[in-house]
């Protein structure tokens, strides 16, 4: 059976700085048509970033969307032109000071393909140099690096509610980096 919905139409709604939203007109499989609202996104990055073996780094921020501040793994949105390896080694440089010699892809996933086209490609950070953090004018960060085993312990008591961040820590839990 064929799945795909065609596009009839489609009307931007917003435009802003990170995404813009569109509403599309589209035909059914069984010929009906429906009313789709998506978030286009140009995509991200997240690094799990390992400075020792078995450490992370967390940061916490404020997301004024949720209305609480989250511990989540470094992670940004690509800039055009720029590949997920260039723009992983840009956030993680900017958001904790950390230079890595060796970065490996771990996975892209579509963060929610409900509403939003945000592919985020996850990648693995360690062998890092320390030099100096640069954050963004309106990003303010606390970091933190802590053992891993610690951060699966705030993972199972709730305290990590960051989706990227449980796919990285779960991943980790499976690669036995603790």
């Amino acid at each position: 059976m064929n799945l795909n919905e065609h596009t009839l139409e489609v009307k931007d709604i917003y435009r802003g700085r990170i995404f813009r939203v569109q509403q599309a007109l589209v035909r059914l499989p069984n010929g009906h048509k429906a009313q789709r609202d998506v978030v286009r996104h140009g995509g991200a990055v997240a690094v799990l970033a390992e400075p020792k073996p078995g450490q992370v780094v967390l940061v916490r921020q404020y997301r004024y969307a949720t209305g609480e501040q989250l511990w989540e793994i470094p992670a940004g949105k690509l800039e055009d032109n720029e590949s997920p390896t260039e723009c992983a080694v840009r956030e993680l440089e900017e958001e904790t000071g950390f230079y890595p010699r060796h970065l490996q892809q771990i996975y892209s996933f579509y963060t929610s393909p409900g509403f939003t086209s945000e592919l985020l490609h996850l990648f693995y950070a360690n062998d890092l140099i320390l030099g100096r953090s640069c954050t963004d004018a309106d990003e303010f960060l606390a970091i933190t690096t802590l053992p891993l085993a610690d951060a699966l312990t705030w993972l199972k008591r709730g305290n990590i509610k960051d989706a990227k961040t449980i796919i990285a820590l779960q991943w980790a839990a499976c690669q036995q980096l603790a």
